[in-house]
């Protein structure tokens, strides 16, 4: 096994590859209770369109499959597989978002039984026209419930207004009409072509044995390296913003909004777009975090309350700002914001080093969570990124770095404004 180490905050992992092609982690904590695990393919909500390896001519698929099959891989033959994971002790669940599907579990004792639950479960599909057919009233009513989710319909209409065609802007779950297009024949397909080992990863982490967890991957695993790679294939999406005001009315006590703005800066993944993630997160800080001026501003006028964030979402092919809360009047917010951008002409070296500071204090303090760690792993890890490189690349950031990134990014050419009105 390759030992990766990172000196600055003493953490180390483990990488096996297995023969199959899947990759291993392992990162002991010793002394600590819990133990986690997450087997997560490179599969999301984004893949509707591909090219199988061995294949040439593009294979298009329903939206919604990939939340789909991963509702379905938990029910099997002789009934549901969280019924065995209860009665080992572990809780288990998963989950699905525009790149990944991810099974998990965690657990304080029987760890090595709960491991292999886990492999052998995603590795032995089982779909019937009857199950798919039963499935499809349960997402329905799921996507009914979140389309009367003001969080979430706001979230939605930000990215619809920010992207024309990326398939991120279309809803996780998919629609009623697409999932009802579904059947057992394209979730073998897309299961067959997607949850094959080379386009997994498994992440463990707890107080265990870094040799046991590899002989289980041998027992369990029995794929064969599969030749060739999968061709995702995306629409070429414009560079400028589908529209800039989206509203919606709902059912809510006060104005919701998000401030989106739309990130050009794509296409690749590794270092350099962990560089871009972490200064866009200081970006973000500087401009409107709980400690700026114009966080004070906002607040100190009524505008905005506890609610208001900010995030940054980066990945290889997408990603975008937000900005957003609740407010009395959400287009001040967006005026407010737009002209504090433009006020910005250099970074302050105290507001630069002390938001530095608060990002890695925050990083440092996610390694006392196994289920922090496990989770900030796999999303890094679809991105090409090394979780333990968070603490170099933080450190060669400068301030010019961080100017540069409000020039280029923070556009009010690129941003959108959603709201939900009552």
């Amino acid at each position: 096994m390759l030992e990766i180490f990172n000196d600055l905050i003493k953490e180390k992992m483990y990488k096996y590859e297995h023969k199959s092609g899947l990759n291993v982690f392992v990162m002991p904590k010793k002394g600590f209770i819990k133990q986690y695990a997450i087997f997560a393919t490179h599969y999301g909500s984004n893949d509707r369109e591909f090219i199988i390896p061995g294949e040439s001519e593009p294979t298009h698929v329903p939206d919604g499959i990939a939340h789909f099959l991963e509702h379905k891989m938990f029910e099997e033959e002789s009934g549901s597989i969280f019924e065995e994971f209860s009665k080992n002790g572990a809780s288990a669940n998963a989950y699905t978002n525009f790149t990944t599907t991810a099974y998990l579990f965690s657990c304080t004792d029987n760890f090595y039984s709960n491991l292999r639950l886990l492999l052998d479960f995603v590795q032995r599909p089982y779909f019937t026209d009857e199950n798919v057919e039963k499935e499809k009233g349960i997402i329905a009513q799921e996507i009914r419930m979140y389309d009367d989710d003001p969080s979430w319909r706001l979230f939605f209409n930000m990215l619809g207004g920010l992207y024309h065609v990326h398939p991120v802007k279309i809803d996780i779950a998919g629609t009623i009409e697409s999932i009802s297009k579904i059947d057992k024949d394209i979730l073998y397909k897309c299961y067959n072509t997607f949850y094959h080992p080379s386009n997994m990863v498994l992440f463990v982490i707890g107080d265990i044995d870094v040799d046991k967890v590899a002989e289980i991957v041998n027992d369990s695993v029995k794929s064969k390296k599969r030749d060739g790679h999968i061709k995702r294939i995306y629409p070429d999406e414009p560079t400028k913003i589908n529209k800039n005001y989206v509203e919606q009315k709902m059912s809510v006590s006060m104005p919701l909004f998000n401030i989106g703005f739309k990130d050009n800066d794509i296409g690749y993944g590794g270092k350099r777009l962990l560089k871009r993630d972490i200064t866009t997160q200081i970006c973000l800080e500087i401009l409107a975090g709980r400690s700026s001026d114009l966080y004070e501003e906002l607040y100190n006028d009524g505008l905005i309350d506890t609610t208001f964030d900010v995030e940054y979402v980066g990945e290889v092919d997408h990603g975008y700002s937000i900005i957003g809360g609740q407010s009395v009047d959400p287009e001040a917010v967006k005026k407010a914001l737009i002209a504090k951008i433009s006020s910005i002409y250099k970074v302050d070296d105290a507001d630069f080093y002390r938001i530095k500071r608060k990002l890695l204090g925050r990083f440092i303090k996610s390694f006392n969570s196994v289920e922090s760690i496990a989770h900030n792993f796999i999303s890094y890890y679809m991105k090409d990124i090394n979780i333990l490189d968070f603490t170099s690349v933080i450190e060669d950031i400068t301030p010019d770095d961080v100017l540069n990134r409000f020039k280029t990014h923070f556009n009010e050419d690129n941003c959108v404004l959603s709201v939900v009105k009552p």
